[in-house]
């Protein structure tokens, strides 16, 4: 095995560790310390222990501290003996192999060469024996793989080629020569297998940086070079045949698999799935949830670490001690995360003790033994033969989902505009992770589709695009039932936006001989992006395709994710045949939206992509309208749903709480705000009643916590502060349930859109009212209108001046283009002038 002071990571072998700096000396404790960090518990820390003030309480020390084996002289190697160390841990440093002792056998023997050999004869009493070159000079990868071979480690001083070593002493059976490479995380918990190849190996040892030989790309494949999920290699172990190797990583998220988990075996378990957990909370721990309370109480938290631990202790069978343990470990663990202490830590900390060779008696600190006793015999009191069964104690309640409480008089400046802040969402890391994909699409086409949906929605498909006309085995899918449904909601849509469209021309004489006018034509090639997976959105189909039916759009391209067969949703390509549809692509995400943008062989490329979607969706769109390449225009930016009610004390307190829990449903980063004018105590204790009650009730409840965590309620001493809030804050939705309510739109600047008054749910908007549900949010409503029919048209103007209305406006345009200094605009209008007042024309 190849070992090297020099090294960026550890390699590690079958019997013996060497980790960087090789040999720490023993007076420099400090060192010993952060290099038995730096490698995960101290393994393959080596120290030497060769002063003349060194003793057996200076290993002694050493090994308490974590140091795997300690370099010691002939002479202090036999006080170790006689002390009782553990030999197998100490290396004798001799000048020739005659110095090994034999009486106590040394294992273990460290011999120092001025120049480069492979002839040695048997060792005696079958030693380990380390070679170090004291300079680097005639060591090559030869002479390194021949000690190998007779089971000799090395050291080398200085810049050496530790991968070409490395390859030098595995074993491969492959053609290509690549070495299996099982890939670990600190906790030994394997994320997967690679193969590693001599020039993945030097890259990982100079960078410790994860790489592997890819055999498809048939190059270096650097872990997260493009997904950000990249790696730190700890340790190079080499397993006892020399055949494969394993990676000790610790691995970004989302994980090792190219499936976005953290392991290519599927969802991790117990502790290490635990971890995760948590760290997941404290990154961004869904307000209201138990574990975001424990994060921030830690009076709770040290409370239940102690009651668990004494539940452990008086647990007896075997399930309920597995039980209580477990309860135990959990508790601990929030600690651990909290602290930023991870798995690792707590089992590099065990490792390290499991070196240590002086033991501590471990008695319980004073008192403790006697308050056990002591509560052993209270319990001993009642018999159990004279004592009823105990009755199972109730399942706690889960915590009220309760909405915060902030009072708009009583709020600085800075609390105010912090209310009006949206969730703040990483946009570089969204769009690292976009690019890659629509570079995608924009190579290999149709290609890229297939194997991204497979890689994202794990569906197989045959083709990426289903063709007009539809078939009529979907359409029958439909439910009658569901049909009428749609065909209402169809006709609303369709009247509420056929009246908006202008097919009249705006013609304006401005001034004598002018005449200006400005007429629509609708943009020939939409795209509709419709949002699916495991949700059916023929609404959205119908909110994005009816307007755009309307407008008289020639090619109307729908995209949606297909079910686990490869197909469209059934409501869906009943909605995209009554909207007269030409294609359904059979893809979400981003690469959907890349299609539509660029086309493929299969897809039809459009000018404008419109419709809703999540962070990846929306930022795709906005890179592709800035892609000359694509030339789209997008509808609008897009984040979470959001609704805004403001409501008075007559208000319905059951209406008000069921409209907030329809967007509050919809994600967990859903917001809802209610802006309640001059409410009484009561007024408020009904809506944290209803909203618990009704909250509780729904199917989705643990979405609804975690949005009703980041929601609240704002109480405003009158209408007018309400109405100023409201506009600041630009809502998606905005629901009005107060006294004439209609008498305040005039007052309403920035909205998606409005429902006005106790019978306006903003369900109906979503689904069959006829106004559209796909609207600004995130505060683009001060500048964005929801989709409407104009969405699909777009506006040209013309002008038609006569000789004489060119005599009298030319003077005016000669002299605006001499200032700017173009000559051949002024020279367009001179030329005519000219003609003209000559009556030459």
């Amino acid at each position: 095995m190849y070992i090297s002071s020099s090294n960026s990571v550890p390699c590690v072998g079958s019997v013996l560790v060497l980790a960087a700096p090789a040999l720490v000396p023993s007076k420099n404790i400090a060192a010993t310390e952060h290099v038995a960090s730096g490698v995960r518990g101290g393994h393959g820390v080596w120290a030497t222990c060769e002063s003349p003030e060194d003793t057996t309480e200076t290993v002694s020390s050493l090994f308490d501290r974590g140091v795997s084996v300690v370099v010691v002289s002939v002479s202090l190697f036999g006080a170790c003996a006689s002390a009782g160390l553990p030999l197998d841990r100490v290396c004798v440093r001799v000048d020739s192999l005659g110095d090994i002792p034999s009486q106590p056998r040394a294992q273990v023997a460290l011999l120092d060469l001025d120049q480069a050999t492979t002839a040695f004869g048997p060792l005696p009493n079958k030693v380990k024996l380390v070679v170090r070159f004291r300079q680097a000079v005639n060591v090559n990868v030869a002479t390194v793989a021949a000690l190998d071979l007779q089971n000799i480690d090395v050291v080398v001083p200085g810049d050496f080629d530790r991968a070409a070593c490395l390859a030098a002493m595995l074993n491969t059976d492959r053609p290509d020569g690549f070495f299996a490479t099982a890939v670990a995380d600190p906790c030994g918990v394997a994320l997967g297998f690679a193969f590693s190849s001599k020039a993945s190996l030097e890259h990982v040892m100079t960078t410790a940086q994860g790489a592997y030989q890819s055999r498809s790309r048939k190059g270096l494949w650097i872990k997260g070079l493009t997904s950000g999920a990249v790696q730190r290699v700890y340790r190079i172990d080499r397993d006892c045949d020399g055949d494969c190797l394993r990676f000790t990583v610790e691995q970004a998220d989302p994980g090792f698999c190219h499936n976005n988990t953290r392991t290519c075996f599927g969802p991790d378990s117990g502790l290490t799935a635990l971890e995760a957990t948590l760290r997941s909370r404290k990154a961004k721990a869904p307000a209201g949830s138990y574990t975001a309370r424990l994060f921030n109480d830690t009076t709770l938290l040290h409370a239940k670490i102690r009651e668990e631990a004494g539940e452990l202790c008086d647990a007896s069978t075997k399930d309920e001690i597995a039980s209580e343990a477990a309860d135990l470990f959990y508790f601990a663990m929030v600690k651990a995360v909290a602290a930023g202490v991870t798995l690792a830590d707590i089992e590099e900390h065990l490792d390290r003790r499991a070196k240590k060779v002086t033991r501590r008696a471990g008695d319980a600190k004073p008192g403790a033994i006697e308050r056990e006793v002591a509560l052993a015999a209270e319990k001993a009191k009642a018999s159990p033969s004279t004592t009823t069964p105990a009755t199972p104690a109730p399942t706690p309640a889960k915590v009220a989902i309760k909405m915060k409480v902030h009072n708009h008089t009583t709020l600085s400046t800075p609390q105010k505009t912090a209310l009006l802040q949206r969730p703040i969402y990483d946009l570089a890391e969204i769009t690292s992770r976009v690019k890659p994909i629509i570079e995608s699409v924009q190579q290999s086409g149709d290609k890229a589709i297939i194997d991204l949906t497979a890689k994202f929605d794990r569906v197989e498909l045959s083709s990426t695009v289903l063709n007009a006309p539809f078939p009529q085995s979907l359409i029958d899918q439909v439910d009658p039932k569901v049909k009428s449904a749609i065909d209402t909601a169809f006709e609303n849509i369709r009247k509420f936006h056929a009246a908006q469209l202008n097919t009249s021309t705006l013609t304006v004489e401005t001034m004598p001989g002018v005449v200006c006018t400005r007429f629509s034509r609708p943009i020939e090639r939409v795209g509709l992006y419709v949002p699916g997976g495991t949700a059916i959105l023929p609404s959205t189909t119908m909110m994005l395709g009816v307007p755009a039916m309307v407008a008289g759009c020639s090619e109307i391209v729908v995209a949606s994710p297909p079910r686990k067969d490869g197909t469209p949703v059934p409501e869906v390509v009943y909605v995209a045949n009554k909207i007269g549809a030409k294609a359904i692509v059979l893809a979400g995400g981003a690469q959907a939206v890349a299609a539509m943008a660029y086309g493929t062989a299969s897809v039809p490329k459009v000018d404008k992509i419109v419709g809703p979607g999540n962070q990846y969706v929306t930022a795709a769109k906005m890179l592709l309208q800035n892609d000359t390449k694509a030339m789209i225009s997008i509808d609008m930016p897009a984040g979470p749903s959001e609704l805004l009610v403001i409501c008075d004390n007559n208000a319905n307190p059951a209406y008000i709480v069921s409209d907030l829990l329809s967007q509050a449903e919809h994600g967990t980063d859903s917001q809802v705000i209610l802006v309640a004018i001059d409410p009484t105590p009561d007024f408020l204790a009904r809506l944290q009643q209803e909203l618990h009650t009704q909250g509780e009730a729904l199917p989705r409840s643990d979405i609804v916590r975690v949005s009703i965590g980041h929601s609240y309620i704002l109480t405003v001493p009158d209408r007018k502060t309400a109405l100023e809030f409201s506009n600041q804050y630009a809502p998606e939705h905005l629901i009005l349930h107060i006294s004439e309510p209609a008498s305040v739109l005039p007052d309403i600047i920035n909205a998606g859109s409005v429902f006005v008054g106790p019978w306006s749910p903003e369900s109906l908007g979503d689904y069959a009212s006829g106004t559209n549900h796909t609207l600004p949010t995130y505060g683009y409503a001060r500048m964005y209108s929801g989709v409407n029919t104009d969405t699909f048209v777009k506006y040209l103007t013309s002008q038609e001046v006569t000789k004489f209305g060119l005599d009298l406006l030319g003077d005016a345009v000669v002299t605006l283009a001499e200032v700017e200094g173009l000559e051949a605009h002024r020279n367009a209008v001179a030329i005519r002038l000219k003609d003209i007042r000559a009556g030459r024309v």
